[in-house]
């Protein structure tokens, strides 16, 4: 069950009525139905896979209340490693066995063996399987690092765990915002259940009309890049920067807006990274959930900046190849992290990587600076080409790409293979960015408008696009779903 299907949309009425009518008095009843619910939307997928969230959920709830209560550190680490071990092993066995394998016999055949790959399996991967164990694995570790008590109270718990509206693709919560919200009453606001219609109704656009329309296009030239020149590479690329985030960053609007139906806040994960003036900001705006997972769970007990400039950069480094690692099994993700690794070290060593932090692009004034503009292309520039490693199929495919970038200066007019206009495109992108720009100040607040007429027309514009780019026929299910 995705987002965008008019299954989930008849499911989550019927949980929503079901919700806040007959269990409205009662938050045991309603957590007991976010659970059943939760459930159900995962095991429409496969419920053969229920079984690893429910095995993550019972490991972590026993390990926080053991941690807790063991006094002595060396018995206390001991249970967070047995939690780290567990979801840490559940994801590799099943995200990247193959990969480790693969990888082992191409070192080994360096030497001169010739060894038969014989060792690798047919593992399907399950969704959201990186998001649920680095969310049940940060419960441990807050209750570790003595940051969160322990709750006793194991149906909150596994609401916690499994709540669908974030439970496939994020964001990634820490249980003192989301459980905590869970475990305490929730009563009905009207405002907060309009907002987050809204909020998904511009998730529903950001996915639909922007990520799905380009995606065919994006699709074919990454497929068939050895036949086009590098004006259409150029076009390929730059459209498959807005192809990911109009797919991922509308699946957290409409995760976000869906929580809000219920009572709960979910954490911001995107706040306008395409408007960063340098890379430091772009991770402050990309990807928020999994940026600051790794910040307090990987980069500060590593020692952070805290210690010799040397240590700094290899915590930095470290951090950049786990994330594009955590993507997926394979070295183009890699790749894709040591090159946004390579451009925020520059950054940091000038003691830039904190500016801009409480700020946004053309905060005093209506139109951005020219310095802002330029800074603004250039950190655009660098991502965009990072993501050639990201989309292409290997290594070889990326480079090969760039090359032909780099080399093959033609133009060449490229044709939709559908046969649509691309002057459209365009006009689309750039009306995206428009409004983008002018929502920057609030990413919660996609329709924030004084005027009410402004506000009907944007409404009325945004549900005629969803439904004029609406395709039954097409099965565009998010980027995301596959890390």
């Amino acid at each position: 069950m995705i987002f965008n299907s008019l299954e989930f949309f008849i499911f989550l009425f019927i949980v929503y009525v079901l919700y806040w009518g007959a269990l409205k008095n009662s938050i045991k009843s309603q957590n007991i139905l976010l659970l059943i619910s939760s459930y159900i939307f995962y095991g429409w997928w496969d419920w053969r896979f229920l079984s690893l969230i429910l095995l993550s959920t019972i490991v972590d709830y026993f390990v926080g209340i053991q941690i807790d209560s063991t006094k002595t550190n060396s018995r206390r680490k001991k249970w967070l490693w047995l939690s780290v071990i567990f979801n840490v092993g559940l994801l590799g066995f099943f995200k990247y066995y193959n990969f480790f394998v693969d990888s082992w016999i191409e070192m080994i055949s360096i030497f001169g063996y010739d060894i038969k790959n014989t060792w690798t399996l047919k593992v399907i991967l399950p969704v959201g399987i990186s998001f649920y164990t680095f969310q049940t694995m940060s419960y441990s570790l807050d209750i570790y690092f003595k940051k969160i008590k322990p709750t006793k109270d194991f149906l909150s718990f596994a609401a916690f765990v499994s709540f669908f509206p974030q439970l496939v693709a994020g964001p990634i919560e820490r249980a003192s915002n989301l459980l905590s919200q869970i475990i305490n009453k929730r009563t009905f606001d009207y405002k907060q259940s309009v907002d987050g219609i809204k909020l998904i109704l511009w998730g529903l656009f950001k996915k639909m009309v922007i990520a799905n329309a380009l995606a065919p296009i994006v699709d074919d030239i990454f497929t068939n890049y050895s036949n086009y020149p590098a004006s259409t590479l150029i076009l390929g690329v730059v459209f498959f920067s807005f192809q990911i985030y109009g797919d991922f960053s509308g699946y957290s609007d409409i995760a976000i807006g869906t929580a809000k139906l219920f009572g709960i806040e979910l954490m911001s994960n995107f706040k306008f990274p395409y408007f960063s003036r340098n890379i430091a900001e772009f991770w402050r705006r990309w990807h928020i959930s999994l940026s600051s997972w790794f910040k307090y769970y990987v980069y500060i007990p590593l020692g952070g900046s805290q210690r010799t400039k040397l240590l700094s950069l290899r915590n930095i480094t470290i951090v950049f190849l786990i994330s594009g690692l955590w993507h997926g099994a394979k070295w183009t993700y890699v790749s894709w992290g040591a090159l946004h690794a390579l451009a925020f070290i520059p950054v940091f060593l000038m003691g830039k990587n904190t500016k801009y932090k409480n700020s946004i692009i053309g905060e005093h004034s209506l139109l951005p600076s020219i310095t802002e503009v330029l800074r603004g292309l250039m950190v655009f520039s660098i991502v965009t080409l990072s993501w050639v490693f990201f989309r292409s199929a290997s290594i070889t495919d990326a480079f090969n790409y760039i090359k032909r970038i780099f080399t093959d200066f033609s133009f060449g007019y490229y044709a939709h293979p559908n046969g649509y206009r691309m002057i459209d495109y365009f006009v689309l992108i750039g009306l995206f960015v428009i409004y983008e720009y002018i929502i920057r100040k609030d990413e919660r607040s996609p329709f924030k408008f004084k005027s009410k007429i402004v506000r009907f027309i944007a409404y009325i514009l945004v549900v005629l696009l969803i439904l004029l780019f609406y395709d039954s026929g097409i099965d565009r299910s998010f980027i995301y779903f596959q890390f």
